[in-house]
């Protein structure tokens, strides 16, 4: 039997004219497919010498990148590189490079490729769950979600199966291991009453246009903000899906859908219709839901999500993920007679297998009735008489306006359902805007938290003022360099250019300019 050569170190052959020919993989194209390079000589001894050398002297490549005994962590940046992130989005990209930087390399990226065993991934999936959990942890807690868990255990298995592929390794060691099982988000929809009230209350906070074309369309928060009013036809009602929203690194991108079944056209009741084109009289914008802080820029998805809290409470209405909105149009949907082919086409689903697995709940009382009525139509049963619920008609309610805080209080936001944030900019006396931030579990222990941080800020901007009335700034000074003298009498620590004229707001060349005068003034070298 002919001896195996080692994995990674390219293929030799005697070609029909006598000659020898070594043959090694140098990357791979866009498609996966590998690029080879060979070399010929007389002898295979020569070949193999050819081969080597022809190995080593790759650009971009290296004897760690072939071999199976290279570092797990190595192979898994070259896998990421090479083979996943350029068939990624951008927000996929950050996922994908918190797992492998933060979770995967600082385990078990030192451990070789073909030592790494089934053992050494489902002890690190263990350590994961146990005390994986990197910041955040007195808001969640030690361990790492399932899911996160899961995901990490995707991108290791992608990464090895790869390697199986290369002959890098015989066999997958991630296959096989124990996973937390997969929980869906519990499901939850606003009932007739609560859409009353929720939309009553939209209407009073100015964003009833957004939630109720939510709620008639089922589109995704990041198709929904996308949305620019040439796709709206006003003559036949059609709206257009063709692109979607999302941020990534607090930078909003609009890109098109991840699947050819999102982009799709719907038809607006003519009720939805008429709002719109009322509203698109007081919008001077080519989005739809324009951003008021950002000129030609719409809305963010983190503001969409935190408005939604803010109505929900206000209304009185249980706590529901802006997804939920979706959910509550397919339901009201299907409950209404709406075939599941049609609601899956509206929904952007690949296939109408999709919607059925999201909503067996509803789909299963439809097929109970359904059963019920072949009964009645071929068993000749007798119809039983069912009591329709009482219809409730329009609910009173007023909606809250809100209580605006008083100057020089801070403010508190909700970040998330267990994060409460709360600020104070105030205005230092060299004109400088200071902002520091606490965090608490509750709104009420944030605002405690707030009244702490506030007087702590207030008596040193105090002390500050003290400070800078016993020193008088010499006369003729110009009204830039009276705003430097300002800043580096109260900060003597910083000295960097950079620094100092990000904090003064001057230009760098105009503090360098004027540096020297004024810490000699000072009686700094």
């Amino acid at each position: 039997m002919a001896k195996r050569r080692k994995s990674g170190t390219g293929t030799v052959r005697q070609r029909g004219d006598g000659r020898w020919e070594g043959r090694v993989v140098i990357g791979y194209d866009d498609s996966g497919l590998p690029k080879t390079k060979n070399v010929l000589a007389k002898t295979k001894r020569e070949c193999q010498e050819k081969l080597r050398q022809l190995t080593e002297s790759m650009v971009g490549r290296n004897d760690r990148k072939v071999r199976s005994d290279m570092l797990f962590g190595d192979w898994l940046c070259y896998w990421y590189e090479n083979h996943s992130k350029p068939m990624l989005r951008a927000s996929t990209q950050n996922n994908y490079e918190n797992v492998i930087h933060n979770h995967v390399l600082p385990e078990i990226g030192k451990i070789p490729l073909n030592k790494l065993s089934q053992n050494d991934l489902q002890q690190f999936y263990g350590r994961l769950k146990k005390n994986g959990r990197k910041r955040l942890t007195e808001q969640y807690g030690a361990g790492l979600s399932d899911r996160m868990v899961r995901m990490c255990h995707a991108v290791c298995r992608s990464a090895l199966e790869r390697a199986v592929r290369d002959d890098l390794l015989r066999t997958n060691p991630a296959i096989g291991c124990k996973l937390p099982p997969k929980k869906a988000k519990e499901m939850q929809v606003l009932d007739r009453e609560e859409l009353q009230k929720f939309l009553i209350q939209a209407q009073a906070d100015g964003y009833y246009e957004l939630f109720l074309l939510d709620l008639c369309t089922g589109l995704r928060r990041g198709e929904l903000i996308a949305l620019q009013w040439e796709d709206l036809n006003f003559e036949t009602g059609v709206l257009t899906v063709n692109k979607q929203a999302y941020t990534v690194n607090g930078e909003l991108q609009i890109i098109p859908p991840k699947t050819k079944a999102s982009v799709r056209k719907l038809v607006l009741p003519p009720a939805v219709l008429a709002v719109l084109r009322e509203y698109r009289k007081k919008v001077d914008s080519r989005w739809m839901f324009p951003s008021p802080v950002k000129a030609d820029r719409p809305i963010t998805p983190g503001v969409a999500r935190r408005r939604l809290q803010t109505i929900l409470e206000r209304a009185d209405c249980k706590r529901v993920r802006f997804h939920d909105l979706r959910h509550t149009f397919a339901t009201l949907a299907l409950e209404n007679g709406m075939d599941v082919k049609t609601l899956s086409a509206m929904l952007g689903h690949v296939s109408a297998v999709t919607t059925l697995d999201i909503y067996t709940h509803i789909t299963g009382d439809m097929q109970r009735a359904a059963a019920a009525s072949i009964d009645r139509s071929i068993g000749k049963a007798e119809p039983r008489e069912e009591t329709e619920p009482e219809r409730k008609g329009i609910v009173d309610f007023q909606p809250n306006v809100g209580k605006k805080r008083k100057p020089g209080t801070g403010c508190v936001s909700e970040l998330n359902e267990h994060l409460f944030e709360g600020r104070y900019s105030p205005i230092w006396p060299d004109g400088t805007q200071h902002s520091r931030n606490v965090y608490a579990h509750t709104r009420e222990e944030c605002e405690e938290k707030l009244k702490a941080l506030i007087t702590e800020m207030n008596e040193e901007r105090k002390n500050l003022k003290e400070q800078l009335a016993g020193i008088a700034p010499p006369e003729k000074l110009t009204k830039k360099q009276r705003k430097l003298w300002d800043y580096m009498r109260l900060h003597p620590e910083v000295t960097e250019f950079s620094t100092l004229a990000k904090r003064t707001g001057l230009a760098r060349n105009t503090v360098k300019k004027h540096y020297g005068m004024l810490a000699a003034m000072l009686g700094r070298k």
